[in-house]
């Protein structure tokens, strides 16, 4: 009787352990398939004058760049998109980048060469795009070969202001006050010295200080090479006369 009693608690043991893994299985019910046996079935359609006045507005066309956005930025937002893809390309080699760079350059070329040729056929000179042409005026004394002593300045400086050449007699102003300088002693003019040799030279703090202004105001107006009016002009003018007048 013992067996047996072992015999069945083993048998209940196993069939409780299978009995947890096996799912209930429902049936389903068939599908049926309805069949519309309507004789006269009611046809809805769109209005196409609602459709036309919908696809006029900005906010439902989907084709150009978002509203608020210029179409400027939009083509370099898929230019930047188009660029970045061709390196960015999953499985692409160090062979594939080196070829995708030889063709954006190739291409860059290509498109470069098209714009030469138009500008060539237009009769644009290509060194005047890229190469500043300078507004200076004709002056009839060397650059660096004036002397100072041999010009007649009041007689010039009238001249330059009749033509409204104001930049040309703010720089006869200076050469006479550094005529002026140099007859006083305060400088010792030679014709290879530089601006900054002169200001140095003078020995009264005031009065340097004074002229190194006037040099500012010189070679902002000459080597800036800014064209200045009959009222800049006198400003300019009156500030050279004041210095002559506290130097005397």
């Amino acid at each position: 009787m013992r067996y047996i009693f072992y015999l069945v608690l083993l048998t209940l043991s196993v069939n409780l352990a299978l009995g947890s893994d096996v799912k209930k299985v429902i049936p389903k019910a068939p599908l049926i398939v309805k069949i519309d046996t309507a004789k006269n079935p009611s046809v809805r359609s769109f209005d196409k004058e609602i459709l036309h006045k919908y696809s006029e507005q900005r906010e439902f066309n989907y084709e150009g760049p978002a509203t608020g956005t210029s179409w400027w930025a939009y083509f370099w937002d898929r230019f930047w998109d188009w660029f970045i893809h061709l390196f960015t390309v999953r499985g692409l080699g160090i062979l594939g980048i080196i070829w995708n760079i030889l063709w954006v350059l190739i291409l860059l070329s290509g498109v470069a060469a098209i714009v030469y040729f138009i500008l060539k056929a237009s009769g644009v000179d290509l060194q005047d795009i890229f190469k500043r042409k300078s507004n200076a005026a004709t002056v009839p004394y060397s650059e660096f070969f004036e002397d100072i002593n041999n010009i007649d300045f009041d007689t010039e400086i009238e001249n330059a202001v009749a033509k409204h050449n104001y930049r040309f007699a703010v720089r006869l102003l200076y050469l006479k006050c550094l005529k002026q300088l140099s007859d006083g002693g305060m400088i010792a003019w030679e014709i290879d010295k530089t601006n900054t040799q002169y200001i140095y030279e003078i020995k009264d703090q005031e009065q340097r200080t004074a002229f190194s202004s006037l040099t500012r105001q010189f070679e902002y107006v000459w080597y800036g090479e800014f064209l200045i009016d009959n009222q800049v002009y006198l400003t300019i003018a009156g500030s050279f006369r004041n210095f002559n007048q506290q130097k005397a």
